[in-house]
């Protein structure tokens, strides 16, 4: 079994598109990633300590909850929302902090946040007392 100290953060995020030059298009012009690297059947972005790849296939999207959330700041969230708020959403904000759910060309589920682990938790367990916030 890992350790909690063996993963320290996410390595990379791999999402299959049917066209790499419209998903582009969306994580570079729409989200603000930068391209690192471009071939025929694959793209590099990177924000942040976050690498994205986009790989050509036919994607199929979850049907469930299932999402890929963005760490933003406040002042980064109100500049994409002002971008981004005539795209079609998968969900409304109920939880803790700012966030914007929004799905790419593909349909894959995306959601911008505003806050953190504890903020989350805390949220949480003020809404279920029975929830236990380990340490």
């Amino acid at each position: 079994m890992a350790n909690a100290s063996d993963i320290s953060a996410v390595n990379h995020v791999t999402l299959v598109v049917s066209d790499i030059d419209r998903a582009l298009g969306f994580y570079r012009d729409a989200l603000g990633l930068h391209v690192r690297a471009r071939g025929p059947r694959l793209a590099y972005l990177e924000g942040g300590a976050l690498w994205l790849c986009l790989e050509f296939g036919t994607p199929q999207p979850a049907q469930d909850h299932s999402h890929v959330a963005f760490s933003v700041s406040a002042d980064g969230f109100a500049r994409l929302f002002d971008r981004l708020k005539a795209m079609p959403r998968w969900k409304e904000n109920r939880s803790e902090g700012a966030s914007l759910y929004l799905t790419d060309p593909d349909g894959h589920k995306l959601e911008l946040h505003v806050g953190s682990l504890a903020s989350r938790l805390a949220h949480y367990a003020e809404q279920d007392p029975t929830l236990t916030i380990f340490n």
